[in-house]
């Protein structure tokens, strides 16, 4: 008699062999935000930046798995990811900020987003953090998610607006200032 396959998730911190998986997952989530020629980064950038190689560690990763036990193999692979980093507000001190929480196709609705974010608001708290902030599409559907669970659209209820200063426009002002 075949045993049938278990399956279990998981959310870790990211190492850098995590990082190629990873900068798949960023052009995934690129795609699905129809913006597939937003990301400029590479294996070895997310390497740098993670801190994985000693330097200054610009972002924390974390990473969702499915672990399958079929008979005797033992299969992990891995099925979403978040980024996050420190910001500062002058309102409410230290804050989190989540770059991207992602989560493939196929294993979304089943509770591994929440886990990762679970595991980010866990490491906001252990780092002091007052709050964790994100942005979403307005036409993402996960922002019922976030609504549901709590969170505050600030451009709706204090009128906030985020805003970017890109590359070519820090070229131009740093001449012109």
């Amino acid at each position: 008699m075949e045993q049938s396959p278990t399956e279990s998730f998981k959310v870790r911190r990211a190492q850098a062999s995590d990082m190629q998986d990873v900068c798949q997952m960023i052009q995934e989530l690129a795609d699905f935000e129809k913006m597939s020629s937003g990301p400029e980064l590479s294996v070895q950038d997310l390497i740098r930046d993670g801190g994985f190689e000693g330097g200054q560690e610009i972002f924390h990763c974390f990473i969702a798995e499915l672990t399958q036990m079929d008979g005797s193999t033992l299969k992990v692979k891995p099925i979403g990811y978040s980024i996050c980093f420190f910001s500062y507000s002058i309102w409410q001190t230290k804050s989190y900020f989540m770059e991207d929480l992602y989560v493939k196709p196929d294993f979304r609705n089943k509770g591994v987003g929440s886990m990762l974010l679970k595991e980010v608001i866990a490491n906001a708290k252990a780092f002091g953090c007052k709050t964790v902030d994100f942005h979403v599409l307005d036409w993402n559907p996960a922002r019922k998610f976030y609504e549901k669970i709590g969170a505050t659209n600030l451009t709706a209820t204090q009128g906030w607006h985020f805003y970017r200063l890109e590359e070519d426009v820090l070229n131009k002002l740093t001449t012109e200032v």
